[in-house]
């Protein structure tokens, strides 16, 4: 019998460490979208967007993965429910990147650009949110529902939320 978490989507959000008011309400606005709709956030699992997005899940009701780059799974934020620790640096990207189904770029700096041309060359579909404006196959979307019903419809997802 499969867990119900593991039921949903593998959904990576990717973005900087260090954001402002507004790139906080995104992606904590995005996460709460994520876990409702039955999604599991997996993300870098430290500070700035993926604080955000994960206190969003956590108000969702939804389970957050943590790659992180060190070996100490006690750095992760505090939302994070299931810390994965690397000991790789900026190369667990690719963990994040291949664990996922689909990402989301949220704002970002140049960590976030490398998981957007990691997610391409993957063959994942990449949705940005205020990030990166890229001559490639990005998918902008203008708000994190609108992100949320485009992953949905991109992965071929029911569009109601978890029954609980």
């Amino acid at each position: 019998m499969k867990s119900e978490y593991r039921q949903g989507p593998y959904i990576g959000v990717i973005g900087a460490a260090r954001i402002d008011a507004q790139g906080e309400m995104l992606a904590e606005e995005l996460g709460y979208a994520i876990a409702r709709r039955g999604g599991i956030v997996i993300c870098g699992g430290l500070g700035g967007i993926m604080t955000a997005v994960c206190r969003g899940a956590h108000r969702g009701h939804g389970l957050t993965i943590g790659i992180l780059p060190g070996d100490d799974p006690d750095q992760a934020n505090p939302y994070v429910d299931i810390p994965i620790v690397t000991g790789l640096s900026h190369a667990r990207n690719i963990i994040i990147v291949r664990t996922a189904q689909l990402v989301i770029a949220v704002r970002g700096e140049y960590g976030t650009l490398s998981e957007i041309a990691l997610a391409l060359k993957l063959g994942r579909p990449v949705l940005t949110l205020e990030s990166w404006k890229l001559d490639a196959p990005l998918i902008r979307v203008d708000s994190p529902s609108e992100a949320v019903d485009r992953a949905w419809q991109i992965l071929g997802l029911k569009e109601e939320g978890p029954t609980s």
